[in-house]
Formats: C-alpha cells, sequence, structure tokens
C-alpha cells in the first residue's frame, strides 16, 4: 500500500525545551490525538473515512486519489495547536508551545546594509583588522557576503556563528528566509539557555521534521509570522512541499565548503549577557588551530578572514569580534587608564597588566561601530546610580536589575582581559594550554571576580543619616560564658599555645583582654590582634554596631547625630557621644599597649594564607612569645579557621606534636565527620606524604576545637551539616546558599591540607615564596586547580547536570552575587 506519510517519523515531546528560560507557557492549546482529528479540518476538507487495522489508520480522500496512513509515532508526538489571539489563525505550534517567527526585519538593519553587502549591519573591525560582524543573512544574503570577501581580496574564510538559538531557513519565493521558535509571552526574545547536552543542530533537525509533518497536515502550508508588531495579515503562510523546502543552519554554511574549499564554518554559541564560560573559549581556540595561517607569520600568506553572525550583528557578534581581533592583534606582534577597581586589580597584579588592557581597550574601539562593550558599563552603572529609593517592577528591584546589567557588561569585560592575558602567553607556544586548564594554572582571576561588585566602597555617612543604612546591634550569644571575666563574648585560648579566640570587642572589652594577656602571669609584652570582618563595624557609645539594610536586619554589609539603630529587633533613635571605627578603637590602647598590633583580613571564601603567614612571622621574628589573637562577630567560623592557621604555623616553629592513634569512630556519617570525603582524598593522593598532612591538619583542628566545645563548631563537622541542612532547605534560595556554604567549608578544608603541605615542602627556604605563588607554580601543575574546578560531594549524590557552584567561576560568581543591594557609586 502506498502511504505519503513518513514512516520514520520522529517522536518529538514538549519537554526537549523545557529547559529553556524565559518562556511561559502557551494559552489556546490543546492536544491532537485520534479523536481530535476531525476538529483540526482534516476529514472534513479531504478524508472520506479512516479505516482502522493493526498497522495504523488509513485515511482514504474524497476522490480516491490519495490514501495513506497515520503512524502511530505521529500521533505520540502530542502536536498542540495554538494562537496569539482570538482574533488569528489557529494552527499548530513547534516543540508544543512555539510560534515560527522571521529572524530579522528592516528595523534592525541600523547600517542599511542588508542590500548592499547581503547581511544587516555588515562591517568590518577598524585597524585594517580582517574582522568582519553581521546580523542574520538569509541563504542568497550570505552567498553575497562570501562574494564580497573574495572580490575584497580574502582568499581564506572562518565563518562563526555565535547563535546558541535555533534557526530554520523557509523557502520563501527564490531565497531561503530565516525564521526562529518564539513564545507567545515575548516573541521578540530568542529561545536561550539551552540545557547542557542539548544539541542545537540536532533541536533544528527535530523542528524541521515537525513543520513538514504539520503541512502534511495542512494541505502542505505551514504558518509563520512576518511582521509581530502590527500583526498585519498574521499568520502568513509558507508552502512545505517536502523536508527539502526548509533548511537547517549546517546546511546553509557549510555547503559552500565544496565551492570554496579555503572557507571553514563553525558554530560557537556566545551568551547573551555576561562573559563566555571557559568552555567557550576552548572551543574558539580549537577552531583557530584548524587554521595554520593564524598561527603562522608568513608575510606571503595573510591570516584568514574572520567573520561572526548572530541574529542583529550587534552583542554577541561585537563580543565575537573583539575576540577575533585579539588573535589578529597578536598575529600582527604589536606590542584610557580604567576606573574599575576590579581592572586596576588586575594592572597591579598582572606584568605588563597595564599593556593588555590597552589592548584590549583599542579592539574594542575598533569593533565599536555598532556597539562599544566598554560603553556599555558606563550606561548600565549610570542607570544604576541614578536611582534614588529603589522601586519595583514587575516584582523585581530595579536597582538590582542594573547592578546586574553593571556586573554582565563588566564580567564581559574582564574576561576578554584575561583572553588577551592568555594570548600573550598561549599564542607563542601554539596554545599548548586549553583556556579552561590556563584560568585554573591562574586562579586569581576567579579571586578577582569576588570583588567585581564594588560599589559600597565610596558610601557616605549620608547612607546612615538619612536613613538609607541603619546601624545594627546584634547580641552575641556566649556560649563559653566569658563576658562575665573578659567582657566580651567566646573568648579562648589553645591549649599550651599564645594563640586566642574571641567574638567582636568594644573598646572596654578590648582593654580587659589586653590586660589578660599582659598580666604576671602571661607577660606578652607583644600581641598581633587580626580582625576577620569584612563588614562595616563602629561603636557608638560604647556598643559596637553594623550597616544593615532596612528590612534586611540579617544581612551584612560589608558625626554627632541622631541615628536610627537597631537593638535586636526593637528600633530605637539614639544621640551618638562618641562613634569610633574598628581601627580608632586599637589606636586609642596603642599608648597603654605599645606592643598591640592591629592587622584587619578578609577571610571570604577563603582566609589570606599569605598576608597572616607574613604578619605572624614578622611578629615571632620580633618576639617569639608574642600572643596571636583573632576575632569574627561570634568568634566562631572565621575565628575558628584563623586559629588553625595559627597552630599549623607555631607547629612548624616550633616542632609539630607526636599524633595519636586514630580514634574507630561509630556515628553517623563517620567517614565524613573525619573529613574522607571523595574529592578531598584526591588531593591527598596528589600531595607528597597526603595522608600526614590531612592527620595534622585534623590534628590542628581537634585541637582548636576542644577549646570551644559547647559551640558545637568543628570546621570538618560542619562540612556535612551544612550539606545535610541544604538538602531540606524550606525554599529553592536557601538550599542554594547551604550549597554554597557546604562547598566553601569543604574547600577551606582543603586549603588547609594544601597550606600545611606548603609549610612542610618550603620550610628550607624560610616559606620565601609566598603561598599563593605556591599554589601556582607547584600545586595548579600538580593538578589541584583541576580537582577545585569540580567541587561537590559525588558519593552522596547524582547530578545530572553540571552544577555551576562545582566551578570555581561558579562558587567565585556566587560569592559576587550573593550581595546587598547597592547603595554607593560603582566603582
Amino acid at each position: 500500500m502506498g502511504t505519503t506519510a513518513s514512516t520514520a517519523q520522529q517522536t518529538v515531546s514538549a519537554s526537549a525545551f523545557e529547559s529553556v528560560h524565559g518562556i511561559g507557557t502557551m494559552e489556546d492549546q490543546r492536544s491532537l490525538s485520534i479523536h481530535s482529528f476531525q476538529t483540526l479540518g482534516l476529514h472534513n476538507s479531504k478524508a472520506k473515512s479512516i479505516i482502522t487495522n493493526k498497522v495504523a489508520p488509513v485515511v482514504i480522500t474524497y476522490n480516491c486519489r490519495e490514501e495513506f496512513q497515520i503512524h502511530d509515532d505521529l500521533l505520540k508526538a502530542n502536536y498542540t495547536v495554538g494562537r496569539i489571539s482570538e482574533a488569528t489563525l489557529e494552527h499548530y505550534l513547534v516543540q508544543g508551545k512555539y510560534f515560527m517567527v522571521r529572524d530579522v526585519y528592516g528595523k534592525l538593519d541600523v547600517l542599511n546594509t542588508t542590500s548592499s553587502c547581503g547581511a544587516p549591519n555588515f562591517r568590518q573591525a577598524k585597524g585594517g583588522y580582517a574582522v568582519f560582524g553581521m546580523g542574520q543573512p538569509s541563504l542568497n544574503g550570505f552567498k553575497l557576503v562570501l562574494q564580497k570577501l573574495q572580490r575584497e581580496g580574502h582568499k581564506e574564510c572562518v565563518f562563526f556563528c555565535v547563535r546558541e538559538e535555533p534557526v530554520l531557513f523557509l523557502r520563501v519565493e527564490n531565497d531561503f528566509v530565516p525564521y526562529t521558535p518564539r513564545g507567545k509571552e515575548n516573541l521578540h526574545e530568542n529561545l536561550h539557555g539551552l540545557q547542557r547536552g542539548l544539541c542545537v543542530e540536532d533541536l533544528e533537525l527535530t523542528i524541521r521534521k515537525e513543520i513538514h509533518n504539520f503541512a502534511q497536515l495542512s494541505e502542505g502550508v505551514y504558518y509563520v509570522y512576518n511582521d509581530i508588531e502590527r500583526f498585519r495579515d498574521e499568520p502568513h503562510t509558507v508552502r512545505v512541499q517536502g523536508e527539502e523546502d526548509i533548511h537547517v543552519t549546517e546546511e546553509v554554511y557549510r555547503r559552500p565548503i565544496f565551492l570554496l574549499p579555503t572557507y571553514r564554518y563553525h558554530r560557537l554559541p556566545l551568551p547573551v549577557d555576561g562573559g563566555p564560560l571557559e568552555e567557550q573559549f576552548d572551543a574558539f581556540i580549537h577552531f583557530l588551530r584548524e587554521s595554520p595561517g593564524l598561527l603562522l607569520r608568513d608575510p606571503s600568506r595573510p591570516p584568514p578572514a574572520l567573520l561572526f553572525s548572530c541574529q542583529t550583528g550587534v552583542g554577541r557578534t561585537n563580543l565575537a569580534m573583539a575576540l577575533g581581533t585579539l588573535i589578529l592583534l597578536h598575529h600582527r606582534g604589536a606590542a584610557p587608564k580604567t576606573e574599575f577597581r576590579v581592572i586596576q586589580s588586575f594592572i597591579e597584579m598582572v606584568p605588563k597588566g597595564q599593556q593588555m588592557v590597552e589592548e584590549v581597550d583599542s579592539v574594542i574601539a575598533s569593533c565599536s561601530e555598532m556597539h562599544d562593550m566598554k560603553e556599555a558599563i558606563y550606561e548600565s552603572k549610570k542607570k544604576l546610580e541614578g536611582i534614588g529609593e529603589d522601586y519595583q517592577i514587575q516584582g523585581n528591584s530595579t536597582k538590582e536589575y542594573f547592578l546586574q546589567r553593571t556586573l554582565q557588561s563588566l564580567e564581559r569585560y574582564f574576561y576578554l582581559i584575561a583572553f588577551n592575558y592568555y594570548l600573550h602567553e598561549q599564542y607563542p607556544l601554539g596554545f599548548a594550554l586549553s583556556f579552561s586548564r590556563w584560568m585554573c594554572r591562574h586562579p586569581e582571576l576567579y579571586r578577582l571576580q569576588a570583588s567585581m561588585n564594588s560599589s559600597e566602597l565610596t558610601i557616605t555617612g549620608d547612607l546612615i543619616t538619612k536613613g538609607t543604612r541603619v546601624l545594627v546591634s546584634r547580641f552575641c550569644p556566649d556560649v563559653l560564658s566569658t563576658v562575665k571575666e573578659m567582657s566580651v563574648a567566646n573568648f579562648r585560648r589553645v591549649p599550651k599555645m599564645p594563640i586566642y579566640g574571641t567574638a567582636q570587642p568594644s573598646s572596654k572589652a578590648l582593654g580587659s583582654v589586653l590586660r589578660y594577656l599582659t598580666d604576671a602571669k602571661r607577660k606578652h609584652s607583644h600581641i598581633l590582634w587580626v580582625s576577620l570582618r569584612e563588614e562595616v563595624v563602629l561603636e557608638g557609645n560604647e556598643q559596637i554596631y553594623t550597616l544593615r539594610e532596612p528590612g534586611s536586619l540579617d544581612q551584612l554589609i560589608p558625626s554627632q547625630k541622631w541615628l536610627e539603630v537597631y537593638l535586636e529587633a526593637e528600633k530605637q533613635m539614639k544621640m551618638f557621644k562618641s562613634c569610633l571605627t574598628t581601627q580608632e578603637i586599637f589606636n586609642q590602647h596603642k599608648s597603654t599597649c605599645q606592643g598591640l598590633t592591629y592587622r584587619p583580613l578578609s577571610p571570604h571564601p577563603r582566609p589570606d594564607f599569605d598576608r597572616l603567614l607574613e604578619a605572624m612571622k614578622s611578629a615571632l621574628a620580633e618576639d617569639s612569645r608574642t600572643a596571636f589573637v583573632f576575632n569574627c562577630a561570634s568568634g566562631r567560623g572565621r575565628t575558628t579557621t584563623a586559629m588553625v592557621i595559627a597552630v599549623l604555623t607555631l607547629w612548624h616553629f616550633n616542632g609539630i606534636p607526636e599524633m595519636s592513634e586514630e580514634e574507630i569512630v561509630s556515628v553517623p556519617d563517620a567517614k565524613y565527620t573525619k573529613g574522607e570525603f571523595e574529592v578531598v582524598m584526591k588531593v591527598v593522593q596528589l600531595l607528597p606524604d597526603g595522608h600526614r598532612m590531612k592527620k595534622e591538619v585534623d590534628m590542628a583542628l581537634d585541637t582548636v576545637s576542644e577549646t570551644m566545645t559547647p559551640m558545637h563548631y568543628h570546621l570538618r563537622e560542619i562540612i556535612i551539616c551544612t550539606y545535610r541542612q541544604g538538602r531540606s532547605g524550606k525554599d529553592e534560595q536557601e538550599r542554594r546558599l547551604l550549597r554554597l556554604r557546604s562547598l566553601q567549608y569543604l574547600e577551606r578544608y582543603i586549603y588547609l591540607i594544601l597550606f600545611n603541605a606548603y609549610l612542610h615542602l618550603e620550610k628550607k627556604d624560610s616559606w620565601q615564596r609566598p603561598f599563593s605563588l605556591w599554589m601556582r607554580e607547584v600545586a595548579a601543575v600538580a593538578g589541584v586547580y583541576e580537582v577545585l574546578d569540580g567541587l561537590g560531594f559525588p558519593e552522596l549524590e547524582q547530578l545530572e547536570d553540571e552544577e555551576p557552584m562545582q566551578r570555581l567561576r561558579g562558587r567565585w560568581r556566587a560569592q559576587n552575587r550573593a550581595g546587598w543591594p547597592s547603595r554607593g557609586d560603582f566603582i
């Protein structure tokens, strides 16, 4: 029996796009089943009867000239119909929910180059670089672009499509015109954020099969939208006789290879916002290595032209053009100072950093005809700072929206600079390292990103006096019952060692502690006091306060006048006769304690090992009996970590005690309370005498924790506790926060083990090489950062997709964005 319905039809469910962000559900839908064929007009217009058999229903047309089967896989596809509005026609939807919309319309072609060059917004980078950008062309338009490049003498061409969304080309008259699937809620927005592992090329083939099948059920036509502004005469029909009337992206862009042997095509999906992922940089470099002309500086063989395209030829194309121009800048051999703090830090940290930033700035200027990436940062920054009091739009904070836009633009700029740094090192070596592995060798670049949001660094006292910020005094539970004797909560000492920990002291409490340390029994003439608080701390009228956001009193935020203050949850107005910073408090006590040294250090998300070790070395060089005091807000987490570092350091100065026999622990999660996580043991296996390195850290943790048993805080044990809490959090935000904390605790534990290994291995040189440099020059080469770049709990869970916070970049990004509402200038 002859059949016209495809016998190899692909089964497609609407779930293939379930993970696409920002696209809602569709109204006016209904599933197509065997019982609903009549309502869709199939039988009314075409069929005489349906004869069922064991294979499939058979449809016979009225004129008896056509007979075909409706196969089971057609019915399984769960085809759905919908309409834009009640006034428009109902028709089939691709993937059960999307309308096919013409990709580019006239107003998007700002440079008016479609007719002359073949594509909207076609342009070349300034400075003579063979780098070109454009919006989405049709099939005939793309042929014109390639002909233009040939006429201009570009014998080789490497073309990159940087779109992540599916694009299909439908036959319209004598051309194939691009259309994209879009949701009803926002017909102007492309699909983005496709789930990991979902291949966009496969998706395009699936949608082509769907459109072909829909056309078979609709007398050979499918419905599309050309005018989504006014919806004049919409939807339009396109005739689809067979799958050859529909092209996918691969067919349009790869087929010219047969006519132009020096032409190459690659699909390199880039993000709409923010910086590219490391894997995307890797893919870009991988493609470039296939073109020897980009690596060999041969005057007789110029580098190939680099051509990039997204939908409009603006955002993603501009980013790609900057990447391409950086490559050609290094091929050529070419050897306004920014105000952003993160870029300034890069310049100060990296040799030739200023040159690298200026090179990127010149590249951005070369590619700025349609979009200036650096100017986009300033525009978002200006809008952010122009908002006085925050307000909500559709339930979202306007200030938060522009803050994130600023951060995304700044992240994109930062990654261009990082990529240029990579090119400086790896271009001469023929890209011996991938960008991902190179970034793992330069973790300081991830660390810089945590300081990307510096909007609070320029605040003035007006934020408090005007009520934008409030001062909050929190009661700190005195679990160790030391307030009565020492005037401060949770004061304690490591047994037999001059190492102390405490909660935040007031000026009065500081005096009590200093008298205790310098009395006739302890006789400490030199004291190094290290504060581990990153938030703003003030003392007003002998009471400690921190800055908070009204309505978010639990959230930390790093003049004599009436001020609004909160004592616990009680709101009061107070006249401050005195208001001191932490530095001023310590300065006051220097007159009575000449040997007091105060050092503030940032603890998050990992301690500053270099500065702490250097401070301890200097103090011990001056006085071997120096006392070391550490404080945070409560004297728990941050203080405990610093105390462990101090214990390890003093052990290496004075001798490491003998390790006791390992105890047999028979409690739930015993393996994990002992720190034997899979990722930890990977690091242990990498290190020389790794098991000993871990056991010494465990001994130090146990020694410090003995002083604080009532507080129920043990860094090694808190990892599994926080992880378990995160699994049962009350909502997604809490689960995500606890997940981040558990990973940070795990990472902190690993760093303590690495620091102990460093103390052992570098002791012969008196630790002249800083720990951070040792991590880059020694540990990174050994593969430590590859382990840290896949941090997690694989023995406790099976994640379907890689979680962003497993990656170094994801954790630093989460740390950066788990901030507070922006109030000061973004610097």
